[in-house]
């Protein structure tokens, strides 16, 4: 999987560099020039991926667009620190060292985050509303959903019952791996068995973190942070959801819909949680034309004045 990626960020010309805040560093790869005509795009992955998962949705924007992909704290080549770098809070605030750190605040940006990266991308976009020139997300956490999707139900009975049961999301076996895909694709992915295996192996080792890291994204601190902080969002919002989601429930889209009237809402077809893998061109095309629609509404606006 690793080397079919490095050829892959190789064939769409992405560069992965690092960058440092203090003793931090940040693994980041990137494309394009900042200094061209369409905002920059700073995209955040979701839980126990990597930077990686957006190279099927990178295929679909222009070559020209300036695009940046980091990896999550303690994910991937980001430092691995403690907890308090793990909630969602926490990861806003070294996201934000990122951004400082290459320079993504010189012009507003738009941001993209998926899943727990949708919930940081949402927070964000409230604490730091001067940074962004708009924002997407995509089957975002960190909401209280009106309707629980079968994942959340069993969370909330293991919660309960103070239980320690196995995530589903932090497959140990082949078996729960390919229960895992199941879970988060809506149309079954027949992926080889060598490469569920390379997958499975490069997963393992770093259970111990991704549990830490789900421990924090579902605690009191996190859980429903983007719905105590929506309010706050200013920046044109962007909402993206798989109407077949089993992970987070689609009714989610209709609690950013009725805290903030004017974010646009694109609901897909025969899709799940995991829309950039399912979805890539889709998902592409809907936030391109997003962005074309913010910027004849911006030059509209200069007009008027």
């Amino acid at each position: 999987m690793t080397e079919a990626n490095v050829y892959l960020r190789r064939k769409m010309g992405l560069v992965v560099r690092y960058s440092r805040s203090g003793s931090y560093r940040f693994c980041y790869f990137s494309r394009g020039a900042p200094e061209g005509a369409a905002p920059p795009l700073l995209l955040l992955h979701g839980f126990s991926a990597n930077k990686d998962m957006w190279l099927p949705i990178i295929k679909f924007f222009p070559k020209e667009q300036y695009l940046v992909c980091v990896d999550m704290p303690g994910h991937e080549g980001t430092s691995r620190t403690g907890v308090e770098d793990y909630t969602i809070q926490g990861q806003v605030d070294r996201i934000r060292q990122f951004v400082l750190s290459v320079g993504l605040d010189r012009r507003p940006f738009h941001l993209v985050g998926t899943s727990m990266g949708g919930n940081v991308a949402g927070v964000y976009a409230a604490c730091f509303p001067s940074d962004l020139s708009s924002v997407t997300l995509i089957c975002p956490g960190g909401l209280d959903y009106p309707t629980d999707t079968e994942f959340i139900t069993q969370l909330k009975e293991m919660e309960k019952n103070k239980e320690e049961g196995s995530i589903p999301l932090i497959p140990s076996t082949h078996q729960e791996l390919e229960e895992m895909v199941r879970l988060c694709c809506y149309t079954p992915l027949s992926l080889p068995r060598q490469v569920l295996r390379a997958l499975l192996d490069n997963r393992i080792p770093n259970n111990g973190f991704y549990k830490e890291v789900f421990r924090e994204i579902t605690g009191e601190q996190s859980r429903y942070l983007l719905q105590e902080k929506m309010h706050l969002i200013t920046a044109p919002l962007h909402v993206i959801w798989g109407k077949q989601d089993k992970v987070l429930h689609v009714s989610g889209a209709d609690v950013l819909q009725g805290a903030l009237p004017n974010c646009h809402v694109d609901l897909l077809d025969n899709c799940g949680h995991s829309v950039v893998l399912e979805r890539p061109r889709k998902a592409a095309k809907l936030i391109l034309d997003f962005l074309s629609a913010q910027q004849v509404r911006s030059e509209e606006a200069k007009k008027l004045k």
